[in-house]
């Protein structure tokens, strides 16, 4: 069977997105990994499925794929885009979009402006959420990682983060330390990898490391985690710009228990068909 998708990204964050409310079809991790190769597939850094809901008070349901076939709980930068597709192809005419998550529900707000702000929820501290092998919670940890030991922020959004300060960017070891961080034992359902550069009280450089994909050029759950850690370790103050390889994003977190507001752009790159 022909399945239609539509190609989309979030800074330069890129997916395959599948409306599977109005066309049938099973897709399986075996479908990710074909489609997301760059070389003899569609190519992307994860897939998003776009389903009917399974409750009531919501409207959509959100699944996401990574390249290699793992499936995920959360994806900022496919949120947004999420919210783009499902208004474009005519799902709905809301502009304020529920959707259930592997992690939860979060609201979508698609401005008139075109930027789309999203509730990401708030996020989550204690080490069995994250989950992070951890006696007790703290602003940061100790992290073992060839003989050499790493103070890093462990933080979920939704998915898994760790976010590590680093003087700059552009020389941090961030295709050395990004699969050790993401592999490593006390993570054990992996974890995206943060380095953060601050540069003031309100803006900071962002690389990221992404379970499953390597490093892409934006991360929305993986800014969030960033600015989150910058505020509770007193580094920035919110609201913080994030910058990241793709562009930069907008979040908002007035402290612990309160939802995060990340605001960026989503944008749509070519509609196309492929063979299920």
């Amino acid at each position: 069977m022909l399945l239609r998708f539509t190609k989309m990204h979030g800074l330069g964050n890129d997916f395959m997105v599948i409306d599977l409310v109005t066309q049938e079809a099973y897709i399986q991790p075996k479908h990710a990994r074909c489609w997301g190769n760059r070389h003899t597939g569609i190519g992307f850094d994860q897939l998003l499925l776009v389903e009917p809901p399974t409750r009531p008070d919501v409207d959509f349901r959100y699944r996401i794929f990574n390249a290699d076939g793992s499936e995920v709980e959360q994806c900022g930068n496919g949120a947004r885009c999420f919210a783009r597709f499902v208004l474009d192809k005519r799902l709905t005419t809301k502009r304020c979009i529920r959707v259930e998550t592997r992690s939860g529900i979060i609201e979508l707000n698609v401005r008139r402006d075109g930027q789309v702000c999203v509730d990401m929820g708030p996020p989550r501290f204690q080490p069995a959420q994250i989950p992070f092998k951890a006696e007790v919670e703290a602003i940061s940890y100790s992290l073992e990682v060839e003989a050499q030991s790493l103070e890093l922020a462990a933080i979920s959004m939704g998915n898994p983060h760790a976010v590590l300060a680093v003087e700059d960017i552009q020389t941090a070891p961030v295709h050395h330390l990004g699969p050790l961080v993401e592999n490593h034992p006390r993570f054990p359902q992996r974890v995206n990898v943060g380095f953060l550069q601050v540069l003031d009280r309100h803006r900071a450089r962002l690389r990221v490391w992404e379970r499953g994909a390597g490093e892409t050029q934006a991360c929305g759950t993986g800014a969030c985690a960033a600015a989150v850690a910058a505020i509770r370790q007193g580094w920035m103050d919110s609201p913080v710009q994030i910058d990241l390889p793709g562009g930069s994003l907008h979040i908002e977190w007035a402290g612990p228990g309160q939802s995060v507001f990340m605001t960026g752009p989503a944008v749509r790159v070519f509609e196309g068909q492929t063979r299920l």
